[in-house]
Parts: structure tokens; sequence; C-alpha cells
């Protein structure tokens, strides 16, 4: 199944004596990187966040978790100056006005501004308490966000299966031009072969002509290079269909569909079959780029 990297999910959480609000959003990546930020009061619960994260919604992604919480109640906790921070930073003001011959508008409103002039002290929090309060919340942010990654993914499913499908059709159409191409190449050696032989009195050996040109004949054959592709064309629907993670796979197989084509590209002369090979490889690319938004 395929699941797109990009994605967002938010949920609400509101009760009496708190709001949670989580919101998730991903883009790209080749592992996953998860970042969270928490309010300072709650950063004991970021690695459990990580650990959940990578378990139940991602396992390769580039990750912003974003939890902001709106208390109601003060509850035991207590404000307090950091007196020694809020003199420095006093200090400083006093220093930018007097170097730069400011304005002096400092009051206690204008320090208050900066938080860090205050400690917050609350009694010690229980992790797998608080872990359980918000756990519901993530588990409601994590469900739209699943939902949004197995939304973008179906796109995504329906138009590689298309593209897909016109380089088979491509493929077909190589088949019988070379199927073609190959029995006139072997023909017209042979008789440009008895031609020069002639030419120079030289006996024919008809055996070892016969095996010349059927050798030269195979060289531009690509019989096994479109059995392959077929081959990687059903490889492509069984990893589809896997439920586990199919991004890394899926670009494996397009690097191998992209050789077996430059291979075709490279060993045929003809005009037409050219012409299907660069198309062929335009769509590849087409689904290179969108292979890598999967998972």
């Amino acid at each position: 199944m395929i699941k797109s990297m990009t994605a967002f999910g938010r949920a609400k959480q509101e009760a009496a004596d708190r709001d949670v609000v989580v919101e998730l959003k991903s883009v790209n990546s080749r592992y996953f990187d998860c970042s969270v930020k928490l309010p300072r009061a709650y950063s004991f619960l970021e690695e459990r966040i990580k650990a959940y994260i990578q378990k139940n919604a991602v396992s390769r992604a580039k990750v912003d978790v974003y939890v902001s919480v709106r208390e109601h109640t003060s509850g035991n906790a207590t404000v307090s100056l950091d007196t020694d921070f809020a003199k420095s930073y006093i200090n400083a003001l006093y220093a930018l006005r007097d170097t730069f011959s400011l304005k002096d508008d400092i009051s206690v409103m204008t320090v208050a501004r900066n938080g860090d002039v205050f400690t917050l002290d609350r009694p010690e929090a229980d992790l797998e308490e608080e872990w359980a309060r918000f756990l519901p919340v993530f588990d409601e942010a994590i469900s739209v966000y699943c939902d949004t990654r197995s939304a973008e993914g179906a796109r995504i499913e329906a138009d590689i299966i298309a593209k897909l499908e016109h380089i088979r059709e491509l493929s077909v159409e190589v088949e019988q031009i070379s199927k073609e191409d190959t029995v006139g190449y072997r023909d017209k050696l042979e008789a440009r072969l008895r031609q020069i032989l002639a030419d120079h009195s030289v006996a024919i050996d008809e055996n070892r002509l016969l095996t010349e040109c059927a050798v030269w004949a195979d060289k531009i054959a690509i019989d096994e290079e479109l059995v392959r592709l077929r081959a990687h064309f059903e490889a492509f629907y069984e990893i589809v269909s896997s439920p586990e993670p199919s991004g890394r796979r899926l670009d494996f197989l397009m690097q191998e569909l992209n050789r077996e084509t430059n291979t075709i590209g490279s060993k045929c002369n003809n005009s037409r079959i050219a012409r299907i090979v660069v198309e062929m490889k335009g769509e590849l690319e087409k689904i290179r780029e969108q292979i890598q938004n999967i998972e």
C-alpha cells in the first residue's frame, strides 16, 4: 500500500483544567527525522512522543510535531522571579539605551515581556500519568494524519499506475517493431555479405555465413530486456499491494526499469524504437519523482 510522506493532522482536547492542541506535519526525507515542540513544562514527554509517532504514524519522513497547552488553572504551580537573570537583562537594556541614545521606556511590563525573567515551579509530573492524558489527543491527530497520508498515497498510486501502463503499452510496440527489425537486419546483412564475397570471388560457406548473420542479428535483439521489463511490471504490483512501506523498493525497481530501457535504446538502431525509448524514459523519470514522495 502506497502512503505519502507529505501529510498533516490536527486534534484538540478540551478539559476543565487545560486545552491541548496537537499538530503533525511531514515532508519527504530519506530517514525518520522527528522534531517535537512542547511547552517547557512538558518537555519530559519529547522522547516518548517521537517513539510513538515512529511506531504508529510513519517510519520515514521529516516530521514536525507541535503541542500547545493552555492552562485554565494554576494548580500547585508557583511563579517566581529569576533575580539574577532579570538584573542582567535590565542592565543590558540600560546599555542598549545609553549606547544608541534611545528613549527610556523601560518599565515593569517591558521587562516582563521576556518570559525568561520568571520561573514556573510545579510539583514533579508523573510521566505515565501525563502521557495517559495526552494519548487520546495524539491518537486523534495521528488518525487524521494517517488518513491524509493514505488519501495522498492513493492519488500518487493512481498516477504511477497510469504512467506504468503507458510504458507497458510502449514496450509492446517496441517488441513488435524489434521483431520486424531483427528479421530485416538479418536478411540485409546476409545479402550484403553474399554480394561482398561474390565481388571478391570468395567461395561462400553457407553454414558460416548463416551463423555470422545470426550472431549479429542477436546483438540487436532485445528479447531478454523485454522479458525483464515485464517481470518488473509484475513486481511493481506485488510491492504496492504489500502492507510494508514501499518507497525504497519502488525506487530500486525504477532503477532496474530505467536500466533495461537504456539497454534497449543502445541496442536498437531503429529510429522508431529510439523515439519510443525517449518517451518511456520520460515517463520513468516522472514516476521516479513521484516515488520520492512515498514512504
